[in-house]
């Protein structure tokens, strides 16, 4: 989502991404104003071998693909290849290196959603312009694609899943996005287009529930957390009954009994809170690289960082508040007969 540029849109079915677009509709579009490319693809879903897998692959055009994603790294020997081979594809970096795939290689993938096995020939690998570029995907030509159809099944040819378009600036991007749903208003395949960023949230959403169980998950062990340390507080303010009693005596106020009690949780807190933080980004690497397939961008970004301390302070200061008002209120002689 955060790779996603404010200057593209993507125009899908407006029923379904399921629902496939007719190719007419690419040279309609870039007649529109505002519009500065267009390119089309097709989701391929192929298998490799077998089903574990996993990697997003397409078919897409390639000059005007590789175009509008300046992000997508290829060196120029390898684009021209690449242009030059109807069987050709790119393969990210990461990608490539998870199977040992060198320039030249053959590689077939089993197809789902268009059968048949289908054989390409890699002629480049990219690498991302920064670490949010996905390096795991799998192009190829859509013609490729749509002669095989012609001549295997003539009716699911010369159609296309999604269309994605470049802007000439961010600021007229709603204003494209109206005019091509409206040019295509009570057609036979109507449209929606939306930006990049909200296409690829719609897919997440997809996955609502599992990230909703995720968060649920985590405000319950923030509470768990937040009642181990409030009962550690408990029982260490039932131990220095007598010394706050002492202090009492020696003029110290119930604010400095309070801003004691409050800054020992913060300590505790905070040192989970570090350690927490240190050990956040092995274990990220260690996911990202465990869970590659499924999640090929996994980074710790800085607004994580500042809701880790953020939580570690609503801890230390709810967890403290009962301990703390127990020593404010705690006699002298009450606190002095507990010592010993």
């Amino acid at each position: 989502v955060e790779a996603a540029s404010e200057s593209r849109l993507v125009t899908r079915n407006a029923i379904s991404i399921i629902f496939p677009l007719p190719i007419a509709y690419a040279e309609k579009i870039r007649q529109i104003e505002g519009v500065k490319l267009v390119s089309y693809g097709n989701w391929f879903g192929g298998i490799y071998i077998d089903e574990k897998n996993f990697f997003p692959n397409f078919c897409v055009e390639p000059r005007t693909y590789m175009a509008i994603y300046p992000e997508f790294v290829l060196s120029l020997p390898e684009k021209k290849a690449f242009l030059a081979d109807r069987k050709g594809f790119v393969a990210g970096r990461k990608l490539a290196a998870r199977y040992g795939w060198k320039i030249g290689d053959t590689v077939t993938l089993k197809g789902t959603i268009f059968p048949g096995n289908w054989d390409f020939v890699l002629r480049g690998v990219y690498r991302g312009r920064d670490e949010t570029i996905d390096e795991t995907q799998f192009l190829f030509h859509w013609d490729y694609l749509n002669e095989t159809m012609k001549r295997l099944f003539p009716r699911r040819a010369d159609q296309v899943g999604f269309y994605m378009i470049a802007v000439t600036r961010p600021d007229v991007a709603p204003d494209v996005a109206l005019a091509v749903d409206r040019y295509f208003k009570n057609s036979l395949a109507e449209t929606l287009t939306e930006t990049e960023k909200a296409f690829n949230q719609g897919f997440i959403a997809m996955s609502g529930a599992i990230v909703t169980a995720i968060q649920m998950v985590s405000f319950v062990v923030i509470l768990i957390i937040m009642a181990v340390v409030a009962n550690t507080m408990a029982m260490t303010t039932r131990e220095r009954i007598g010394d706050y009693a002492i202090m009492k005596t020696l003029g110290f106020g119930g604010g400095s009994i309070a801003v004691m009690v409050f800054g020992e949780s913060l300590v505790i807190a905070l040192t989970g809170c570090f350690t927490g933080m240190i050990l956040t980004f092995p274990a990220a690497r260690a996911f990202g690289q465990t869970l590659s397939t499924y999640f090929p961008i996994f980074i710790v970004s800085a607004q994580t960082l500042w809701l880790d301390l953020l939580a570690a302070l609503l801890i230390a200061f709810f967890a403290a508040i009962i301990p703390a008002r127990r020593a404010i209120r705690i006699g002298i002689a009450e606190g002095l007969r507990r010592i010993g």
